[in-house]
């Protein structure tokens, strides 16, 4: 865990290119909340009154439909950021967020935000930047439910998750039950089941409690581009 707020800010993508003088008046302003595994941290429709940092530990985001089921959006881990978007347009939250095991967060609070975005135009473009990278994403993921089957999209979740975690993209540190895939790309948990321990026979993936390894990338990638 980093020792003190300025060096988990560090740590964050979102604040790679916004100035020191910024990241130390944020800092000063971010507040430690601890979420234990299981707990609600947001609930969609609710008003959105903060930002939030995770310093150490996995949270999912997600959305209930009517008939009770729940779908997964995301699967954020250590160093990603969550609830921006009803800070900039001042509409509900759009999702629910629960801590998929003990997490640390820190939040920043919508005035404190806003005033921040006001004097650093560095934080306002790494923050549109951050935003753009989700929504080419957000679209990449609709393309992928319309057109691949279960094998496409398992490994087109699983290629992007392996990019999100760092540059050589091969290794998923975040943990997660097939049912929570299953979830990801609209399949049943049997069926995700099945996908990945073919994967793993093929040697295309290794999977060990500390996460996903992908072995050949190129084939997941070659399954990813063909079309249901």
């Amino acid at each position: 865990m980093a020792a003190d707020p300025l060096d988990a800010l560090r740590t964050v993508p979102l604040f790679r290119e916004v100035p020191e003088s910024d990241l130390r008046a944020m800092a000063a302003l971010v507040r430690e909340r601890r979420q234990p595994r299981g707990s609600l941290i947001l609930t969609q429709g609710d008003e959105g009154e903060a930002l939030f940092l995770i310093r150490t530990g996995q949270v999912k985001v997600s959305v209930v439909a009517e008939d009770g089921r729940e779908v997964i959006l995301s699967v954020l881990g250590a160093g990603s950021f969550f609830g921006e978007m009803a800070l900039l347009d001042d509409e509900p939250r759009s999702a629910h967020v629960f801590a998929m095991e003990e997490s640390v967060l820190l939040s920043l609070r919508r005035e404190d935000f806003r005033a921040r975005l006001a004097q650093s135009p560095e934080l306002g473009i790494a923050l549109l930047r951050e935003l753009s990278r989700r929504l080419r994403r957000a679209d990449d993921t609709i393309t992928s439910l319309m057109l691949l089957d279960v094998n496409g999209r398992v490994a087109h979740l699983l290629l992007e998750m392996a990019r999100e975690e760092g540059e050589a993209g091969t290794t998923i540190a975040r943990r997660l039950t097939h049912a929570a895939i299953g979830q990801m790309v609209g399949a049943s948990r049997e069926t995700v089941s099945r996908t990945m321990r073919n994967l793993v026979l093929r040697n295309v993936i290794a999977v060990t409690r500390k996460g996903i390894t992908l072995l050949d990338p190129a084939a997941l990638r070659l399954a990813a581009q063909q079309a249901a």
